[in-house]
């Protein structure tokens, strides 16, 4: 059946007006400031990446990129905040492993959807651990490390910065991978934790590379390995715990931003494009480096199934460990 002339030329008017809108607020876009939610503190990893990405973001599309700390409630409240802003493309939550794939295990109750309620624009970064022991410790490797933990089951503690931290969650991940036991201590932040490493008093710790490395360079702690997949060229001498003996094993704080569901794709797209490009930037990519991270250059198709992929592995830890979070 043929469609008369007029009727084609209605319909095809209405689908350009409904699509029209769409494309040409994302050619303009951002034409005021966008506000970067990072649900930590200021001063943190998640902080320090959203300034440096927000600062090149301003200058590729001429509109500032703000940062505003929403913090509480172990990230819940600034990411239920971005779940629940209008879907404009102007509040960005600056998201990591902590509120989008571990705290789903964590809370009974959350206040947010970390896939149904969140559009992916981009990764950002990812930064490695180190596995540091006192150095005392009779051991100088992590192979070692796993033979004196099997020879003394449940009789050494490991340091965290918190129940459900990175810190907490990297070691729990360890002792389920080679079938060791080590008791948890729990401090308020890494630098009291480090205070009892380094005496002794709780001998192993897994953290953050940055810091972890200027402690063991300064001789203070003795590294034994990377948790990241590749080895470092911060420390390229140092292994990582995959090729150091516990095949497959890793550990990364891995950074992106998430816009509330239902923000126009084309306003997705050119986010997406435009922080690739910024990624791709020399001198973004020192600062990063200069902060023991990498850029993180993956398709947006593949952020959802990744996403996916570590909210179940981490429900594993969560639930084989125990962990709770009052």
């Amino acid at each position: 059946m043929r469609i008369p002339f007029r009727a084609a030329m209605t319909a095809a008017a209405a689908i350009i007006g409904l699509t029209a809108p769409n494309a040409l607020h994302a050619q303009s876009y951002p034409t005021r400031p966008v506000t970067f939610v990072v649900p930590s503190a200021a001063g943190g990893g998640t902080d320090t990446l959203a300034r440096i990405m927000g600062d090149q973001l301003s200058k590729q599309l001429g509109q500032g990129f703000v940062v505003e700390n929403r913090t509480g409630a172990g990230m819940l409240v600034g990411t239920a905040a971005v779940a629940k802003a209008a879907p404009d493309g102007y509040t960005i939550l600056v998201g990591l492993n902590g509120n989008m794939a571990v705290n789903p295990s964590l809370f009974a109750k959350l206040p947010y959807d970390a896939l149904a309620d969140f559009t992916p624009v981009a990764m950002l970064a990812t930064y490695p651990f180190l596995a540091v022991v006192n150095n005392d410790l009779p051991v100088k490797s992590i192979k070692d490390l796993v033979a004196l933990l099997k020879s003394q089951p449940g009789k050494i503690d490991y340091a965290s910065a918190g129940n459900g931290t990175g810190q907490h969650l990297a070691p729990e991940l360890f002792k389920m991978m080679t079938g060791t036991q080590m008791g948890h201590i729990a401090y308020r932040g890494a630098q009291p934790a480090y205070l009892d490493v380094i005496s002794g008093r709780v001998p192993v710790f897994f953290d953050n590379m940055s810091t972890a490395m200027s402690l063991a360079k300064q001789g203070k702690v003795r590294a034994l390995a990377i948790t990241s997949k590749k080895r470092s060229t911060l420390m390229p001498e140092l292994p990582t715990v995959d090729e150091a003996g516990v095949p497959g094993y890793e550990y990364h704080t891995w950074f992106g931003l998430w816009a509330p569901k239902s923000t126009p794709q084309p306003i997705i797209q050119k986010l997406h494009d435009e922080v690739r490009k910024a990624l791709a930037e020399p001198s973004i990519q020192q600062r990063i480096a200069a902060t023991a991270g990498d850029p993180s250059d993956m398709a947006l198709k593949d952020i959802d199934p990744f996403v996916k992929a570590e909210i179940a592995k981490w429900a594993e830890v969560v639930k084989r460990a125990g962990i709770k979070v009052e």
